[in-house]
């Protein structure tokens, strides 16, 4: 599963116990489709001491949450967002804010940018079924 977050990235959880809380993303797992964010999502974990120096108990420690129950926030505007990407005149794909437009990755948007939305249907629409 591609996702469209990275490590370092601050995300508002929009469900489940946390709705609400901002974060930054420790760890990211794009298989899984899972992400973990910093202060968010924590649970007990039981711990049986293994050795008389290795202390047990109860240790409280970050879960992974989906991604799809969090959403970015924009570096440029501060809202939570989707993100959209853009394809440079050096054929570069750059993550973007859809709702102001500004780049998230903090390059500077060149002059010849076009949406890679548009690339990708015309890449689709000439391809032929095996008819």
């Amino acid at each position: 599963m591609n996702s469209n977050l990275r490590t370092g990235d601050t995300v508002v959880v929009i469900a489940g116990k946390d709705k609400g809380k901002t974060g930054k993303i420790v760890k990211s797992d794009a298989n899984k489709g899972r992400v973990t964010v910093a202060g968010i999502n924590i649970v007990s974990k039981h711990r049986k001491a293994r050795s008389q120096t290795d202390k047990g108990g109860i240790k409280k420690e970050e879960a992974p949450i989906d991604v799809s129950n969090v959403q970015i926030i924009c570096p440029n505007c501060g809202k939570a967002t989707r993100i959209g990407h853009l394809i440079d005149a050096d054929g570069k794909k750059h993550r973007m804010c859809k709702k102001c437009k500004g780049m998230m990755d903090g390059e500077k948007r060149a002059k010849t940018t076009k949406p890679a939305k548009e690339t990708e249907t015309k890449v689709i629409t000439r391809r032929r079924c095996g008819r």
